[in-house]
């Protein structure tokens, strides 16, 4: 870690002086003093304004959710970049294979339609699962596509260049069908937008001293995939990692699959101490109740760490305030610690915030809430990280409150 005098404060005790150690300066630009300009005035407004001219420095509590995607492409260079430049301490790579089963960052296995340009590549196109029909008035039918990274061999996955994640239902052309990014985001940044594999990813978050959480993806192929079953798909990603020479204290490995969690702890155990379980119980289970059973199974099976959305960690109390959920609570209880997704995710705030805070969309009235919710989250529920779309927030909160 590289040495830094902070602020230029030396502290001299006795005959001796101490050098404060930090993180890598971030730069954060101007969202985070926006939203909290914004907020409601309030004891925590003022804190949060009091170290607005301080320097900024990396936070692991800062994790960068497909590098920064609110305005650079998801899963590239250019966002990974992006999300290190405004201090994230931890930078995720979604895992999915290609054709030939080489791991490549991207959101799902078959996103390649809504993420890069593949569809304006007419050779790539017509391999696609489902190529670009067009929408249909007369019967009302919207355009389709579909594009796997299993469709096409990693020389192939590497012509493509990102674009932010999007699609036009009523296209009647691949032009019309490609600008479908949301008006809230930009494609200003989308002129470069670099794919990347797992194993590239890894060796630049090494080079810039970044921790790595690789989510491994759920295959829309079948599995196994030519021979390439869910074991060896797992266990490739923790090879390209101690390839990269990541060790297991700097690496999050994540999934919403149990059973690789599971593995993790199994077969790579110094990996599974801090393998992530993405808790997707919470909405695709209807009946789903948070229990001590329940949360004991987890840690009992050996999981460590859980991650579940936003909204399954808080909840209103009767001032309308957010508080800490019940699930909160009995994840803590069961000796979990927690990891919560995805801030900077929702658009604007003035209407609630849409699905990341469907449990506390009543006491939602504009973007500074968001610095509510992540004060609840770190200082009551103490999670161990949040992920954002614009790690400039969570490190600017970060920093204001002293979490490294």
């Amino acid at each position: 870690m590289k040495q830094i005098l902070k602020g230029s404060i030396a502290l001299i005790l006795g005959l001796s002086s101490i050098t404060v150690w930090a993180q890598p300066s971030a730069n954060l630009g101007p969202r985070p003093l926006y939203l909290v300009n914004n907020m409601d005035d309030g004891p925590l407004k003022t804190k949060l304004l009091q170290c607005s001219e301080d320097p900024f420095y990396r936070s692991n509590f800062s994790i960068g959710h497909r590098g920064a995607a609110m305005q650079f492409p998801e899963h590239t260079k250019e966002s990974y970049l992006a999300a290190i430049e405004m201090g994230a301490g931890v930078v995720e790579c979604d895992v999915t294979f290609t054709k030939d089963k080489e791991l490549v960052c991207r959101h799902s296995q078959n996103d390649l339609h809504t993420t890069t340009d593949v569809l304006a590549h007419p050779d790539l196109a017509k391999k696609c699962t489902t190529p670009f029909t067009p929408a249909n008035a007369t019967t009302g039918e919207e355009a389709k596509a579909e594009c796997r990274t299993s469709d096409f061999t990693l020389a192939e996955f590497k012509t493509l260049k990102g674009k932010m994640d999007g699609a036009n239902p009523k296209a009647t052309t691949v032009e019309e069908y490609m600008k479908g990014t949301p008006a809230w985001r930009t494609d200003l940044y989308v002129q470069n937008g670099t794919l990347m594999t797992h194993a590239e990813s890894a060796a630049l978050f090494k080079a810039h001293g970044v921790k790595v959480t690789p989510e491994l993806k759920s295959a829309a192929a079948d599995m196994p995939f030519n021979g390439f079953t869910q074991e060896m798909y797992a266990q490739k990603l923790i090879d390209e990692l101690k390839a990269a020479g990541i060790p297991a204290s700097d690496s999050y490995v994540q999934s919403f699959n149990l059973d690789d969690v599971k593995y993790w702890i199994e077969k790579n155990p110094s990996f599974g101490k801090q393998a992530v379980y993405l808790d997707d119980r919470v909405y695709e289970q209807t009946d789903f109740v948070a229990s001590k059973e329940n949360m004991k199974a987890l840690a009992e099976a050996g999981v460590n760490i859980i991650a579940p959305p936003l909204f399954a960690l808080v909840e209103l109390n009767d001032k309308n305030e957010m508080v800490a959920s019940n699930y909160a609570k009995l994840a803590k209880q069961a000796n979990l610690d927690i990891i919560a997704w995805t801030l900077e995710r929702s658009g604007p705030l003035a209407q609630g915030g849409g699905w990341y805070y469907q449990s506390v969309n009543e006491g939602i009235n504009n973007d500074g809430d968001m610095m509510k919710m992540l004060d609840v989250l770190a200082q009551d529920i103490k999670v161990l990280g949040v992920f954002s779309d614009w790690p400039a927030t969570v490190t600017y909160y970060a920093n204001c409150m002293n979490i490294k």
